[in-house]
C-alpha cells in the first residue's frame, strides 16, 4: 500500500513561533476550558500567550529562566503555562510523576539538576519536610499558595509580578533564544520495570514531532485532554499539537470526572490508552446488556456494516444513545502507549467512531507511527512518520525483529547516564526494545517488547501481548497478563494466565463455577493459536495489578508463586 496524501502542516521552527502564531492569528479563540468549582473557565490563545509572558517575566526576573525548572500535579490550566512557559525560555523543563513516592519525587528533583518547582498542594508537605535534600533548588512555587514564605512563592502573586514588569516594558524574557538541539524537555520514564532514566528531548525533536505528526494523523477542533500531562503522549502529542491546530483543549483534572466531562464539554477527538478504550466498549456492551438491548446492538451493527457496503452510512443515527455518552460529537480516539486489540478497532469503527492506533516512544518525543483514517488498520500501528528511518534488526523467519529507528524525534540520550545511552544507539540508530515487523503493505506491527520475550525449553519465542489480546476479549475479564512458570524440576515451562475479573460481570453470573468457566472461554478464544501458545494453569487475582501512571501493568511486580 502507498500511504495516502501526506496532510499539508503550517512549518515552525519554534514552540515560541508556534505559540505567538496562535496568540495572534487566532487570538479571540479559545484555547481552553476546564473546571474551577461548577464554573466553565475559557482562555482564549491572546489570553494564554500573555499568561506566559507574564510568568516567563516573573521567572527571569529570579534568575531562573536559564534553569532547569520541575512540575508536579495533577492536569490544571497552571500547569501548562508553566509546561509552555518554559519552552519558550533558554532554560529546561521537568515533568514529574504526580505517583511517585516522596523519595522518588526528591531524586528525581536532585537528578535532574532542578533549580525551580511548580507543586499542587498535595506535595507542599513532602517539600517543606524535605526541603534540606534539594539544596539546589532555589524556589518552590505554590499552585495554591496565597502568600510567599521564603523559598516558598505563590504562583498568583508571581504571575500578577510578572504581569507589572511586562507591561511596564520588561522584555528580557521575550528576547530569550536558544538552540534548537539544546535540552528543552527532561523526562523521567515511568516504566514498568522499575528503572527511571531522564529521556532528553530538544525543542527541534518536539517541532518535528509535531509538524509530521499532523501530517499523518489529523486532529478536529475541540479535544478533552485525559492523560497525565508529565508523560510526552499527552504533552507533545496532545497539548502541542492541538495548539498548532488551534484546538480547544478541554482540562480533564481527574480520571474519575472523564465521563461528566466528555458529556460537559462534548469533545470531537480524544488522547487514550488502550485500557481505556476497553473500559468504554466494555461499558457500552454492559448498558446494553443491562437494559436488554444487546441482542438489538448486535443486529444494528450487523445492518449498519451491510448498509456501508453500499456507500450508506447511518451510524450516527443507528448509534445515537452510544454517541451522547461521549458528549454527541465524538469522531475519533487516538490510542497509543500499550498492544491495542484489533476488534476493538473494529467494534468503534462499526458504530462511527475512529480508533486510531498508534505506537511511541518516550525517546522519540514520543510518536513513531499512526493509522490514517483513509486506511485505519488496528492490526497495526500505521505508517511511519516521514521524519525518520526505520528498520526491523535480525528479523526471525516470521519477520519480527528489533525495531530500529532514527530521525528528527528520536532524542540526543539519557540525562548523565552515557553507559546507558550508548547501549541503545548503534551507527546513529535508536533501539526501541520492540519488536515488530512490517506487513506487505508498509505499514508497522507490534509484536511485543523485547524485555517481555518468554522462550520456551524448545527454543520457541512466545511474545506474551499477543495472547493477553485474546483473553482480554472475554468481557468479564478486566486485566490479564501471561507468564511462563517451570515445573518443580525446572525443565520445562508453561504458560499462566493471571487475571483480575470485573466482579460486577461476574457477580451479575450468578452462582457458577467461574474458575472453570474462565478456563473454558480462554480456551475457546485461544483456540486458534498454535498448542506451544496455549495456556495451561490459570491464577484469578483478588485486587488489580499494579500499575504506571499510563495504566501499564508493572510486570516486575507480579509475584509467579
Amino acid at each position: 500500500m502507498t500511504q495516502p496524501k501526506l496532510y499539508e502542516v503550517k512549518k515552525f521552527s519554534t514552540i515560541k513561533e508556534m505559540l505567538y502564531k496562535a496568540s495572534t492569528e487566532s487570538a479571540d479563540k479559545t484555547a481552553f476550558k476546564y473546571l474551577k468549582g461548577k464554573e466553565v473557565i475559557s482562555v482564549t490563545y491572546k489570553e494564554f500567550w500573555n499568561d506566559t509572558m507574564y510568568l516567563g517575566t516573573a521567572l527571569e526576573s529570579l534568575g531562573i529562566t536559564g534553569s532547569h525548572v520541575g512540575c508536579i500535579g495533577p492536569n490544571s490550566y497552571p500547569w501548562l503555562c508553566s509546561y509552555l512557559t518554559m519552552l519558550k525560555s533558554k532554560g529546561v523543563f521537568v515533568p514529574i510523576d504526580k505517583e511517585l513516592p516522596a523519595a522518588d519525587i526528591i531524586n528525581v528533583v536532585n537528578h535532574s539538576d532542578t533549580e525551580a518547582v511548580f507543586y499542587d498542594k498535595n506535595y507542599e508537605k513532602i517539600f517543606k519536610e524535605n526541603r534540606a535534600a534539594m539544596p539546589n533548588v532555589k524556589y518552590f512555587i505554590g499552585f495554591s499558595t496565597d502568600e510567599d514564605e521564603g523559598e516558598f512563592l505563590s504562583y498568583s502573586k508571581l504571575m500578577e509580578k510578572g504581569r507589572k514588569l511586562f507591561e511596564g516594558g520588561n522584555g528580557t524574557y521575550a528576547d530569550e533564544t536558544s538552540d534548537p538541539n539544546a535540552l528543552k524537555l527532561l523526562i523521567y520514564t515511568s516504566g514498568t520495570t522499575g528503572l527511571s532514566k531522564g529521556v532528553e528531548l530538544t525543542e527541534h525533536n518536539l517541532v518535528y514531532s509535531v509538524y509530521c505528526g499532523l501530517q499523518i494523523s489529523r486532529v478536529y477542533t475541540t479535544s478533552l485532554s485525559v492523560l497525565p500531562y508529565h508523560h510526552t503522549y499527552e504533552a507533545v502529542s496532545g497539548i502541542l499539537v492541538s495548539l498548532h491546530s488551534r484546538c480547544c483543549i478541554c482540562i480533564n483534572s481527574n480520571l474519575k470526572a472523564v465521563v461528566n466531562n466528555l458529556k460537559l464539554f462534548k469533545p470531537d477527538f480524544i488522547y487514550v490508552v488502550p485500557a481505556f478504550a476497553e473500559l468504554f466498549a466494555k461499558k457500552i456492551w454492559s448498558t446494553a446488556k443491562a437494559s436488554g438491548k444487546e441482542t438489538a446492538l448486535k443486529i444494528l451493527i450487523k445492518l449498519s456494516n451491510f448498509l456501508r457496503k453500499f456507500g450508506i452510512d447511518l451510524r450516527r443515527k443507528l448509534f445515537a444513545s452510544v454517541h451522547e455518552a461521549f458528549g454527541g460529537n465524538l469522531v475519533k480516539i487516538v490510542c497509543g502507549g500499550a498492544p491495542l486489540r484489533a476488534e476493538l478497532g473494529e467494534f468503534f469503527d462499526s458504530i462511527g467512531i475512529s480508533l486510531i492506533n498508534g505506537y511511541g516512544i518516550t525517546e522519540c518525543s514520543p510518536l513513531v507511527s499512526a493509522n490514517r483514517e483513509e486506511c485505519n488498520d488496528c492490526t497495526t500501528v500505521g505508517f511511519v512518520l516521514p521524519c525518520l528511518e526505520a528498520k526491523i534488526a535480525d528479523p526471525d523467519e516470521d519477520g519480527d525483529g528489533e525495531i530500529w529507528v532514527k530521525g528528527d524525534v528520536v532524542m540526543k540520550g539519557y540525562y548523565k547516564m552515557p553507559e546507558q545511552t550508548a547501549e541503545v544507539f548503534e551507527d546513529g540508530w535508536f533501539k526501541t526494545g520492540d519488536y515488530g515487523r512490517f506487513n506487505n503493505k508498509g505499514l508497522l506491527m507490534i509484536t511485543g517488547r523485547k524485555k517481555n520475550l518468554i522462550v520456551l525449553n524448545n527454543g520457541k519465542n512466545i511474545f506474551p501481548e499477543e495472547i493477553e489480546n485474546y483473553i482480554l476479549s472475554i468481557d468479564y475479564v478486566k486485566e490479564a497478563i501471561v507468564y511462563a512458570i517451570s515445573n518443580a524440576s525446572g525443565d520445562d515451562k508453561h504458560l499462566r494466565a493471571e487475571v483480575f475479573l470485573d466482579k460486577d460481570a461476574v457477580q451479575a453470573m450468578g452462582d457458577i463455577d467461574i474458575a472453570s468457566k474462565l478456563r473454558k472461554d480462554i480456551s475457546d478464544v485461544t483456540n486458534e493459536l498454535p498448542i506451544y501458545k496455549k495456556i495451561s494453569d490459570i491464577k484469578i487475582r483478588d485486587t488489580e495489578f499494579e500499575k504506571t501512571t499510563t495504566n501499564k501493568i508493572k510486570r516486575n511486580k507480579i509475584v509467579k508463586d
